[in-house]
């Protein structure tokens, strides 16, 4: 097993998942910085997955070639890893204050990992949820259950995701919600020990409220490529939209490993720099 706890997605039935495209929607908000915070979300929960992998390496005393397992933890948490329970559980804690990790974010509170069997078995079913999580003051809450799919049609195994989210914004502005469905498929890496050289490729779609309580749709047209020895994704392309708003394309760019993104609103395109 070389990784049990990796960041997933959803089956290729998605096209059709509990997500109406004529959801009514409407928003006072800026589209852009709409678009950008929604970025920063994918990030937050992608990180989740990445952490509960490392905790996971760290508790089990397993080492692949290359790694190093303070990539995100660091110092900032106790792991405990319970293998006799059912369903087994994994628990990440940070301690009640903020802690500087190792990726530049600070972070606080508990996160909880329970899992029916290895990563790689087909129908293992893997749910993340949190008890007073933050991340740069941003509360956490919610649950994502990660589910094994099997293999598709070119022999990648498949995860689904199915997620339910709500963030209370630490500037105070009040809180963004999520719930999706997604497909995350592993194209490369799979028989290595080494797992900086997975990559994933995401696809589905979200929908939830802003701050202000106007509702939006996000929808991966592109699929958001992650390779897991890069913080940022390196790829991929989702449109955010709320009515009454034009709709915002937000591009994580050519492949490159870099925090350069664009977001293009009403055919002009902006560039910003991802935290």
């Amino acid at each position: 097993m070389v990784s049990l706890l990796i960041i997933t997605g959803c089956n290729k039935e998605d096209d059709s998942i509990a997500i109406n495209d004529n959801t009514p929607v409407t928003s006072d908000e800026n589209p852009e910085a709409d678009a950008i915070y929604n970025a920063d979300v994918n990030m937050m929960f992608s990180d989740v997955f990445d952490i509960a992998d490392e905790a996971y390496i760290s508790a089990s005393g397993y080492k692949s070639s290359g790694y190093d397992d303070s990539y995100f933890i660091g110092g900032c948490a106790t792991i405990t890893l319970d293998t006799l329970s059912n369903p087994r559980m994994l628990t990440v804690d940070f301690g009640d204050e903020n802690c500087l990790c190792n990726d530049g974010h600070y972070r606080r509170g508990k996160i909880i990992i329970t899992f029916t069997g290895p990563y790689r078995m087909i129908g293992t079913v893997i749910t993340h949820s949190f008890d007073n999580y933050y991340v740069d003051d941003n509360a956490v809450m919610g649950s994502m259950i990660v589910t094994n799919a099997g293999r598709d049609e070119y022999n990648n195994l498949n995860y689904l995701i199915s997620s339910n989210a709500i963030i209370i914004r630490a500037d105070s502005s009040g809180q963004f919600t999520r719930a999706g469905n997604f497909r995350r498929i592993w194209i490369e890496g799979e028989n290595t020990p080494d797992r900086f050289d997975d990559i994933y490729l995401i696809k589905g779609k979200a929908y939830g409220q802003l701050a202000s309580g106007s509702n939006y749709r996000m929808n991966i047209v592109n699929p958001l490529r992650r390779e897991i020895g890069c913080k940022y994704f390196v790829s991929g392309v989702f449109k955010f939209k709320t009515v009454n708003k034009p709709e915002a394309i937000f591009n994580y760019g050519d492949g490159e490993c870099d925090n350069i993104a664009t977001v293009t609103i009403n055919g002009i395109t902006h560039t910003i720099y991802l935290p």
